[in-house]
């Protein structure tokens, strides 16, 4: 490793991972232009247009993490004294090992983070107009590298199990709050949803402007509509076989109690628990509850807090589902919304360990 490198992640925090782009940098990353004909309105009205749909083409979250992505590439280029454009594969490799690498304050970052990272950078120069090929020897290899090394594991949320979200839902009271919340963590689970997904979403179509999708009530179940990252989808969720436990019953407790027939369907309640307010919840509640309600469960009480904490997070719901429900594959896929069978497998944790014993099929 290069000394400059190493010298790079001994650089204040603030300076090197602190994740901001100027709004002239962000309106350049649409990609979108209007053609050179002269005096002509209409065709500034369909560039606009156009940059909207662009911008519809990924999720916020995942466009806020692209321009965190380009924001930490661009601070370490000018740290280093290099050019941000155009791209530079044997820069980029660089970059890649020392992210990996890590000294000081700047930890040596997961092969996950560093993985994203780079799709990050793939799309902003994309969206400038340069090509950044992810197969460039310089990139690649640096890549392959990194993965081989044992000191860069890929790091996996823990599935939240069938018994687990029962013990969680458990520890919640009865009170207005508790309706939410205990309807927050089962409706999310048996959907598989994203945090995002849970918090966007309406009573009906339409009702709110920054709407993510709408339920619709059925005796059978409930139907989700959701704008999700990956498109429009549709997710069912069944009823229960007991009321305690029953999603579709407790979002129907939430809704009648909090006496919400309009707009998002999770809010904020008053500092005493029995009023409901008319702002939206933000995702980063959903993370809070999951981490709370392990620890009020006895979640892997095996760990000390601080590693109970790391291990679960708003993902522990979707991985949950997948590792837990015994039905075909192609379901789980469905109910994920994942474009690949491949992907669903990655979310199933623990779920094939020792289902099949090759010591005993051998004789042993």
């Amino acid at each position: 490793m290069p000394s400059e490198i190493k010298k790079s992640t001994s650089a204040p925090p603030n300076e090197f991972d602190d994740a901001r782009v100027d709004e002239s940098d962000q309106e350049n990353c649409d990609g979108i232009a209007r053609p050179a004909v002269a005096g002509s309105g209409s065709l500034d009205r369909l560039a606009d247009t156009a940059r909207d749909y662009a911008r519809a083409a990924a999720s916020d979250n995942t466009l806020k993490a692209y321009a965190a992505d380009w924001a930490h590439f661009a601070r370490w280029c000018r740290m280093k004294g290099a050019e941000l454009l155009p791209p530079s594969p044997e820069m980029i490799g660089l970059y890649l090992a020392d992210l990996a690498f890590g000294a000081g304050p700047s930890p040596a970052r997961s092969v996950s983070t560093i993985d994203r990272r780079l799709s990050g950078l793939t799309w902003n120069y994309t969206q400038r107009g340069f090509a950044l090929d992810r197969k460039n020897h310089h990139i690649a290899t640096v890549l392959a590298g990194i993965k081989r090394k044992p000191a860069c594991p890929p790091l996996q949320k823990e599935a939240i199990l069938a018994e687990d979200i029962l013990a969680m839902v458990a520890t919640l009271a009865y009170d207005l709050r508790g309706l939410r919340d205990r309807a927050i963590l089962l409706i999310g689970y048996s959907g598989g949803l994203r945090r995002s997904e849970i918090v966007s979403l309406d009573v009906h179509q339409d009702n709110t402007p920054d709407s993510g999708g709408w339920i619709e009530i059925f005796d059978k179940g409930a139907l989700l509509t959701l704008d999700a990252k990956t498109g429009w989808r549709e997710v069912e969720i069944g009823r229960g076989s007991k009321d305690q436990t029953c999603p579709v019953h407790a979002l129907e407790q939430w809704l009648h109690f909090a006496k919400i027939d309009f707009g998002p369907v999770f809010v904020g309640t008053s500092r005493d628990g029995k009023r409901a307010s008319e702002a939206r919840l933000n995702d980063k509640h959903v993370v809070r509850l999951i981490k709370r309600t392990v620890l009020d469960a006895g979640i892997r009480s095996d760990l000390p807090e601080r590693d109970r904490l790391a291990l679960f997070s708003g993902h522990s719901l979707r991985a949950g589902l997948a590792s837990s429900v015994e039905v075909d594959e192609r379901y789980a896929q469905k109910q994920l919304g994942h474009a690949t069978a491949e992907m669903t497998r990655h979310y199933q944790r623990r779920r094939d360990r020792f289902r099949v014993n090759m010591t005993k099929a051998a004789g042993l």
